[in-house]
């Protein structure tokens, strides 16, 4: 389970990097009833997005690494 909760967050970062995204879209896309497969919320807890102050949800830092280091 644990490495499919990290592919899951490893596609919910990739989608973020996408094109810039406001939390509304970001909770629609990837809102679940599971709080076992919550993508968003695991990656906020582990500090690889962040909310703006205009709205929308970015990759950090530590983000953009874990995205380089997929590739």
């Amino acid at each position: 389970m644990a490495s499919e909760a990290k592919l899951l967050t490893l596609q919910f970062l990739q989608w973020l990097a996408a094109r810039p995204r406001s939390y509304a879209e970001m909770r629609n896309a990837w809102s679940s009833t599971c709080p076992l497969n919550c993508a968003w919320e695991d990656a906020i807890a582990d500090d690889l997005v962040r909310h703006t102050a205009g709205g929308g949800v970015v990759l950090t830092e530590r983000g953009r690494a874990r995205l380089e280091q997929a590739s």
